[in-house]
């Protein structure tokens, strides 16, 4: 009897990845850059059907403040499952809403939580900006908003317009600080304050054809603009701008909240109190959640100028009320500050070494490596082109090495990490190993934008 060859069948994640692909429409993202099939996940560590172990420094684009499947989440839920209250609840009041919105307000600036009122949205960040932007609309009777280059709001249609990602003619952008690519070619505390005197000029110039908006939106660090912390002085004058001219100023929080930059609220840091916070990502603990909290003499709309089939989420909201508290108990958002400063001093020591990191940046558990083009002309401020090229490569080294980050910035050259508040001084360290590791990998592979030769690490020949 003949024999016949038997091929062996391929892994059961292949085929996973492979009806991905066939299936799910070519807008989607992560899965593109990362092809791993997430089985089972604590705290850091992520582990793939195929029996890999990565350490996650995207969580969940930063909406895991705790980590992947940490005890007082998962008690907040097996809580509420055990006790047979009704998981959809449209915007009906239960005690688990009641106690969330207690916790996010003990946690916000006192004068803000003194009179605000909340509205819960629909379950995505994008759908809270929408709300923001209808809501400051309604109350003022204008229609004109005022956002950032390099903003990040979501991706539904005004969202998408407040980040440059559409045009749209009741939207204006203004120049947002960035010291090593200034809009003005100065950087430092003369870039923040020409940025702002552009804003004021705009706004008190008859002729410069920008009518009085309705409202202004930023960033306190732009996340998916490359990690770029906005100076505290800046965000002080954008405050007294905005107030002296009656605008109120909408603060998107959504990936800067519940203590990732070193602050339980990046807003903390300058100590501005806006007249509208967005919330979302790691309110709800790791489940869809989405607020806006705003002030009471905003409150103008009429029942239903904003609803959602999905905005009772008592799952979300009791994992939020438990990560909230964890983190206020535990000073994690203090913990996130030292240790993210520990961080970007080892960050600067990489960046020394290798020409091609342009510059290091970020606040708390928030950071950002820019990677540039070594064997181009920098401007005259030092800046030299990006290299997306180079970007992607270090990507894809890490995720080699067990190291999941992803890339951000105008360009796509930004290497963002964004670990667990809850991670410690080792498996901090372990992150910058691998990641040190893989850039050196990178370089020694990767040609320059133009076809130049490998980016090298200062002192060496190519």
């Amino acid at each position: 009897m003949a024999l016949t060859e038997t091929v062996p069948a391929a892994p059961a994640h292949e085929g996973i990845l492979r009806r991905q692909s066939l299936r799910e429409s070519a807008a989607r993202t992560y899965a593109r850059s990362l092809p791993i099939v997430p089985v089972r996940a604590r705290g850091l560590t992520i582990e793939g059907a195929d029996g890999r172990r990565y350490l996650d420094c995207l969580s969940g684009a930063g909406t895991l403040a705790l980590g992947h499947n940490h005890p007082v989440v998962l008690e907040a839920i097996r809580t509420v499952l055990d006790s047979g209250a009704p998981l959809h609840v449209l915007d009906l009041a239960t005690p688990v809403k009641d106690a969330f919105t207690t916790e996010l307000f003990a946690t916000l600036p006192r004068e803000l939580a003194e009179k605000a009122r909340i509205q819960f949205c629909g379950p995505a960040g994008t759908d809270a900006v929408e709300a923001a932007f209808k809501l400051v609309r309604t109350a003022t009777g204008r229609d004109g908003l005022m956002a950032f280059s390099g903003a990040y709001h979501g991706m539904t249609a005004e969202a998408l317009a407040a980040s440059g990602g559409a045009q749209h003619s009741s939207v204006v952008r203004l120049p947002y600080p960035y010291d090593y690519r200034c809009p003005f070619g100065t950087g430092g505390e003369r870039g923040a304050e020409l940025a702002a005197r552009w804003t004021q000029s705009l706004l008190d110039d008859h002729k410069s054809g920008v009518p009085h908006p309705a409202g202004m939106i930023l960033e306190p660090v732009q996340g998916e603009g490359g990690v770029i912390p906005a100076p505290d002085s800046w965000l002080r004058r954008m405050r007294e701008i905005t107030a002296a001219r009656q605008i109120p100023l909408i603060v998107d929080e959504v990936q800067t909240g519940v203590g990732r930059t070193g602050a339980f609220w990046a807003v903390d840091h300058s100590g501005i109190v806006p007249d509208v916070i967005v919330l979302s990502k790691a309110i709800g603990g790791s489940l869809p959640l989405a607020v806006i909290v705003y002030r009471e003499e905003l409150d103008s709309w009429q029942p239903g100028a904003h609803a959602g089939t999905f905005r009772g989420n008592q799952l979300a909201m009791a994992a939020g009320a438990a990560t909230l508290a964890y983190v206020r108990a535990n000073g994690l958002d203090r913990r996130a500050g030292e240790l993210g400063a520990r961080m970007l001093t080892r960050l600067d020591s990489l960046a020394a070494a290798h020409d091609c990191i342009g510059e290091v940046r970020g606040r708390g558990l928030m950071l950002g490596v820019e990677l540039v083009d070594r064997d181009a002309d920098a401007d005259a401020t030092g800046a030299r082109p990006a290299d997306p090229g180079l970007a992607a490569a270090v990507r894809d080294a890490c995720l080699d090495r067990g190291l999941i980050v992803e890339l951000g910035g105008r360009h796509s050259a930004v290497v963002r990490l964004l670990p667990p508040l809850t991670i410690t001084d080792e498996q901090a360290d372990a992150i910058l190993d691998r990641l040190a590791d893989a850039l050196t990998a990178a370089v020694s592979t990767t040609p320059g934008p133009t076809g130049s030769s490998p980016t090298t690490m200062r002192g060496t020949t190519p």
